[in-house]
């Protein structure tokens, strides 16, 4: 899409110059004239300090609300992680998936709520169902990230909260060939093999014919070893008078080793200055290996005897009687692949700029399961009245083999399954821009759109229910096979930190020579396919004039959109005959639903002076209906034996009709920029979401004819099988939102004798209004970001704090939060050092979550009740760049 020329007006031959037309070249759309380099800038070393000058101005000269990082070089991003970079801009907020920070949250709303895009286009994430996947991506590909808070007409839509744009290298915003080569080793403090793992790129940058002919190359490779432990109470019993009572506690613990890969090149030809193409290519992989330990520990309420008095609603003491653990081993193999081929021209004739853009996409996943369970008895205390010291104690020991005999209540393998997920999409669009001269409007652009979205998901199931228990004696013993789990959650806590599992390996032996075959089937009933097709036009006028004698430069325009929107799902009956959990197809069924949105839009910048402006931004925003894990259009069903010898059913009653979630927003923003690089920003905002989406546990009288009850919190038919059944719809009301940002960047040179000091700061509040229906999970009230650097020529320290405080998550943010949770408030230490030992070579070591603050949850506001921990661990890394 077009974008604003004043992005990259630079005020000063300064260093500023030179990192922008080096590193943030990526922003310039087509649209523009390039940004040239004049000859007479000092050749000096970029640093941070220089990067933050530079995300500044651009903020400044940008039209929209907008926030930007960048890169002090290539493949210098101040984190490992591009998640982990981005939440230092106000307003963003970070999520951690099984402790690694995964996906990105803007002003208070979920990830699934922000709509990321490379180079302007749309970015696939290889697992749709979970919000961009962030942590996948080697930071190597960015060259900076922009965070779109209010947008602009010519930007497509789909981002209720912000988009987040990643920008890539472009190869003829350099002079020079450059040769960079780099690698890293890295440690994490609670890796699962205790390794050192390795990470390479290669960075070619060369430009050919009389600079007209750009070439960009880059290539890496990277592993990583960690492990994540969680502690938490999955679900409760309510009970007749108000209180609660602990029901099912789990340990889990699981030890990863991934492998990543990242392609990234661009081909930039600019024959004269009317015409430019880039063809821009991005291959990401990332192939996770989880080795899953869990601990289940399943009370039924006449099992349980209570201790004391219950304390703010809740009995923390309890004993529980002959109650069935479950001992599961599971192993996952998780490969996601994201791509992206892009092809854009340009074309200047006098005032007129004519642009097009080929786009395709697309994201693939393949998460496989296989799992061993074993069933046991055993008694136990439990104590959770202390959050910082949970007490559980059972009878047994349970690293003990005995405790599982030749033969035990349930002793199963294989229970699997494959999930295949796949996303893309195919877009063209073309693009006008008539530049008017002078008068009140300074130019006139107009673009239309053609995108074909579709969304595939696939379940295929493997279980030896299909075949019938194995004999006792053909299965291994765990005296003899049982592997033993240690040191869980770093030994914290009074629990079992020791279990012993089984060996997957010795139950794929022992099934091999039985000589017995377990089908596969595929899984009619979980799976689905959507396809989108988008229709959209926009009309776009840009402005510059002055008013009471301050300048004021903008743009308003409107955008209007048309989804088609087709579900495909199976038509299913009885139950297949092998299989339980399986259901027979006797058909297929497609529900087609259409709408339409108008989404207007405008961004007004008043100049006070040469430093202050005030920036005023309205505009309508929608995301498209939310495809998560829990939370689907399309109903779908999957069934598993539990350890009670029935079958529970998780079932999702989708919602083919479900709407586009929209909101009206409006921003203000007051400006200061008093120095290179120093500045203050205070920006207030408001947002009225409408069809927010809510997701509930029911419980109808019959389901598919099998009638139902409630038995507690569970759903059950009259042979004890358990029913989770989700309803989700559009919420009638609206949902409002409002906060502030303040962000302030400091160089200390004019107060301290020391040069080289200085801070950059930010902190954000987010007050939501009260809602019968939606809930805004996921959002914390208050963040704030804080870094204090050091560097001279040759030497850098830098040390940032980053706070989030507590936030509500739901079953559709977390698999830790079926009945809700409110995550507890975390800071996190990270520090980074770094060394130019020659003008070729560079040092860093970098120490994130150096003061190894785990996660941690509790049941709700009310009861307080304690409710997860989990323990991350440190992680340290030292990277050499050599630079030809």
């Amino acid at each position: 899409m077009m974008k604003t020329q004043g992005l990259y007006r630079l005020r000063n031959k300064t260093i500023l110059a030179a990192v922008i037309s080096g590193l943030l070249a990526p922003q310039i759309a087509f649209g523009q004239e390039p940004l040239t380099v004049e000859e007479d800038v000092e050749k000096i070393s970029i640093t941070y300090r220089a990067s933050l000058a530079a995300a500044a101005d651009m903020k400044r000269e940008e039209n929209k609300v907008a926030d930007i990082i960048t890169s002090e070089d290539i493949g210098k991003f101040p984190t490992e992680n591009i998640a982990e970079a981005i939440q230092r801009i106000p307003g963003v907020q970070i999520s951690n998936l099984n402790g690694r920070g995964s996906t990105i949250s803007v002003r208070g709303l979920g990830s699934q709520f922000a709509r990321t895009t490379l180079n302007g286009q749309t970015f696939k994430s290889a697992d749709f169902t979970s919000g961009f996947r962030f942590d996948i991506i080697q930071s190597e590909l960015a060259s900076n990230i922009s965070v779109i808070k209010s947008p602009t007409a010519d930007m497509d839509s789909g981002g209720l909260s912000g988009t987040i744009n990643i920008d890539t290298t472009d190869p003829l915003f350099y002079s020079e060939r450059k040769l960079l080569v780099s690698g890293k080793a890295q440690y994490s403090e609670l890796s699962p093999t205790g390794d050192v793992t390795p990470k390479g790129t290669v960075t070619y940058i060369d430009q050919f014919l009389d600079n007209t002919l750009g070439v960009f190359l880059n290539a890496g490779y990277q592993e990583l070893d960690d492990r994540v432990d969680n502690m938490w109470m999955g679900r409760w019993f309510e009970n007749d008078d108000g209180t609660v009572t602990p029901r099912r506690p789990r340990f889990r613990r699981i030890d990863r080793e991934t492998e990543r890969s990242l392609l990234n090149g661009a081909i930039q030809w600019r024959p004269n200055s009317q015409f430019e193409a880039k063809l821009t290519g991005v291959y990401a992989k990332d192939d996770t290996a989880q080795d899953l330990n869990q601990q289940v520990f399943l009370f039924n309420r006449d099992q349980i005897t209570t201790v004391g008095e219950a304390s703010n609603g809740v009995y923390s003491h309890i004993n529980i009687n002959g109650f069935t653990l479950e001992n599961n081993r599971q192993l996952e193999d998780k490969n996601a692949t994201s791509k992206a081929l892009t092809l854009e021209s340009k074309y200047t004739l006098e005032d007129w700029i004519l642009s097009s853009v080929l786009n395709y996409t697309s994201g693939k996943a393949k998460h496989g399961e296989e799992a061993a369970i074993l069933a046991t008895v055993i008694d136990a205390e439990l104590d959770i009245s202390d959050k910082d010291n949970i007490i559980f104690t059972p009878s047994s020991n349970l690293a003990d083999a005995a405790l599982y005999p030749a033969i035990m209540p349930r002793n199963e393998y294989p229970n699997g399954a494959d999930r295949f997920m796949e996303s893309d999409e195919t877009s063209i669009q073309f693009d006008a821009k008539k530049l008017l001269g002078e008068g009140f409007f300074s130019a006139l652009a107009i673009g239309v759109k053609y995108s074909n979205e579709t969304f595939d998901r696939e379940v295929y199931r493997t279980d030896r229910a299909a075949i019938g228990d194995a004999d006792p004696d053909d299965l291994p013993l765990m005296a003899e096979y049982g592997e033993l789990v240690s040191d869980f959650l770093d030994n914290e806590m009074s629990v079992p930190h020791s279990w012993i599992a089984p060996n997957i390996q010795a139950y794929r032996d022992a099934l091999k020579a039985e000589g017995a075959v377990v089908p596969t089937f595929f899984a009619a009933q979980s799976s689905y396919s959507i396809e989108r097709d988008v229709f959209s036009a926009y009309l776009m006028a840009d402005f510059e004039t002055e008013i009471a004698g301050f300048p004021v430069r903008g743009n308003i325009g409107g955008r209007y959109e048309t989804t088609n929107r087709d579900i495909n799902t199976y038509l299913t009956g009885d139950t297949n005959p092998l299989n339980g959990e399986i259901k027979e197809i006797i058909g297929d069924y497609t529900s087609s639903f259409d709408y339409s949105n108008f989404l207007p839009s405008a961004n007004i910048v008043f100049e006070l002076n040469d430093e202050m402006q005030v920036r005023f931004a309205a505009a309508k925003v929608l995301v498209r209906p939310i495809i998560t894990s829990d939370t689907q259009l399309a109903p779908s069903e999957t069934a598993s034996n539990n350890s009670f010898g029935t079958s529970t059913y998780d079932i999702n009653l989708g919602q083919t009709e479900m709407e586009a979630m929209t909101a009206d927003q409006v921003d203000l923003g007051w400006e200061w920029y008093y120095g290179e690089g120093d500045s203050v920003t205070v920006s207030l905002f408001a947002k009225g979401i409408k069809n927010g989406t809510v997701t509930e546990f029911v419980c109808p009288s019959d389901y598919n004819g099998t009638a139902l009850s409630a038995s507690g919190s569970d759903c059950i038919d009259g042979s004890g099988n358990i029913y989770d059944i989700s309803s989700t719809y559009n919420d009638s009301s609206t949902l409002n939102i409002k906060g502030y940002e303040l962000a302030w960047n400091q160089g200390f040179d004019p107060f301290l004798p020391v040069a080289g000091f200085g801070m950059s700061s930010n902190y954000t509040r987010i007050l939501v209004g009260d809602s019968e229906g939606y809930t805004l999970t996921n959002s914390s009230e208050q963040t704030w970001n804080l870094t204090g650097y050091w560097e001279d020529d040759q030497f850098s320290a830098r040390i940032s704090l980053n706070h989030r405080s507590p936030y509500i998550q739901d079953s559709t943010d977390a698999f830790f939060a079926r009945e809700g949770r409110v995550v507890d408030g975390r800071n996190q230490i990270d520090v980074l050092l770094g060394w130019e030992v020659t003008e070729q070579l560079n040092l860093r070591f970098g120490a994130l979550n150096l003061n190894g603050q785990d996660e941690e949850a509790y049941r709700d506001e009310e009861t307080q009740a304690w409710q997860t921990l989990s323990v991350i661990g440190r992680s340290y890394y030292l990277n050499a760049t050599y630079s030809f």
